[in-house]
């Protein structure tokens, strides 16, 4: 058997059936679809990152039972070389139990010269080799001797067998070579197919938000990488305590501990300054839905502009580059804000109850979520 062969006959053993895997991910709604409007602005037409022109994600999952469940999950900033052409870019750490790899020299410059991967906390290092490989195969790259690839992670390992490093250079080189700027999957898939949030099922999760011709018109995409805990609420309602479901509840409930990767796109024309002022917002966002960021969480923002008036190129010399004012940044940090709590909504209501490595982890109850929200008003 192939190896992609292996993983299609892998699937169809954890989830029955190809066709029903696929009707199954389709039935359970995202968050919008079920009547939970979150904040005031409206979402793009995918209400996802890749509303921001020219951002592209791709996935790759990687199932091998009985104990491997993981993938990777690749965000492009835009087609073109990114080594070349580089995107202003900032992190922000909200807690800093983590991995994630190339962070000093983003902090120092103020750029992002690769591609975006997510994936699991053993496999940083896998991911990241085989993107420098890549990038070195792209044109106009045969001098380069230096690469910052940006990689981050959480830990899947209740759900996946984290210890084998299951990522191989062909997961990566899928990942980043089937991008598209088309609707992004969501729930367990790519580097959310073995994470846990809130007690359940986690995964991948985006929204958008597109601001009136007012407040300038730009776009602010987001994608989570969601594994983490707390108490969960959902457009204030306390989902969590409702369904009997949180941190500290009781012996065998969690911490808390567990991590969230956050990827914030626009097309605004900022510079690493207000990137980091915006990635300082998805933390609130983040807050609304009922994390503590414990102790053992890795929180990490990353934020970059799309905006060709500061793309950056190697040459030396003086650049000039278009930058916002600091008075138009509200209206994006509350669009940040709204962008990251549904998100990290989406990334659960599409994500499905998943068995793997001894364990299994259920999928958020819809029906007794939804309940809850009618009771408090949250949906109609």
């Amino acid at each position: 058997m192939n190896h992609m062969a292996g993983r299609v006959a892998v699937a169809a053993i954890l989830f029955g059936c190809l066709p029903n895997m696929a009707l199954s991910q389709a039935e359970r709604p995202r968050a919008r679809e079920v009547g939970l409007e979150i904040g005031i602005f409206e979402p793009g037409r995918l209400n996802a990152i890749t509303d921001v022109e020219g951002v592209k994600v791709g996935h790759r999952t990687i199932i091998s039972p009985p104990n491997v469940l993981t993938g990777i999950t690749a965000i492009l900033p835009h087609s073109d070389n990114l080594y070349s052409s580089r995107v202003p870019a900032a992190i922000h750490v909200g807690n800093g139990f983590g991995k994630l790899l190339g962070v000093t020299q983003v902090r120092e410059l103020g750029e992002i010269e690769t591609p975006i991967l997510l994936t699991c906390t053993l496999c940083v290092w896998q991911a990241a080799d085989a993107m420098v490989e890549w990038m070195l195969q792209q044109r106009g790259m045969d001098e380069v001797r230096s690469i910052n690839p940006v990689v981050g992670e959480t830990n899947d390992g209740t759900l996946n067998d984290i210890r084998s490093r299951p990522i191989s250079p062909a997961d990566v080189v899928a990942a980043l070579e089937e991008a598209s700027t088309d609707a992004v999957d969501e729930g367990a898939v790519g580097a959310g197919a073995g994470t846990i949030a809130f007690g359940w099922k986690g995964g991948i999760g985006t929204s958008s938000r597109v601001l009136p011709q007012e407040l300038g018109g730009y776009t602010i995409g987001v994608i989570v990488q969601s594994n983490f805990g707390g108490v969960l609420q959902i457009g204030g309602a306390p989902v969590g305590v409702e369904l009997e479901q949180y941190s500290f509840s009781g012996p065998t409930s969690s911490d808390g501990d567990g991590s969230i990767m956050i990827v914030v796109a626009t097309n605004a024309p900022l510079l690493s300054r207000n990137l980091e002022r915006i990635a300082k917002r998805a933390i609130m966002g983040l807050a609304r839905t009922g994390s503590f960021a414990s102790n053992g969480s890795g929180d990490y923002v990353i934020a970059f502009s799309t905006a060709p008036g500061v793309r950056r190129s190697t040459n030396g010399g003086v650049s000039t580059y278009e930058d916002l004012a600091n008075t138009s940044m509200s209206s994006l940090f509350a669009a940040t804000v709204e962008a990251t709590e549904e998100a990290i909504y989406n990334s659960l209501f599409k994500a499905e109850t998943a068995s793997s490595n001894g364990r299994t982890v259920e999928a958020l109850p819809l029906e007794a979520t939804l309940e809850v929200l009618r009771r408090y008003g949250i949906i109609r």
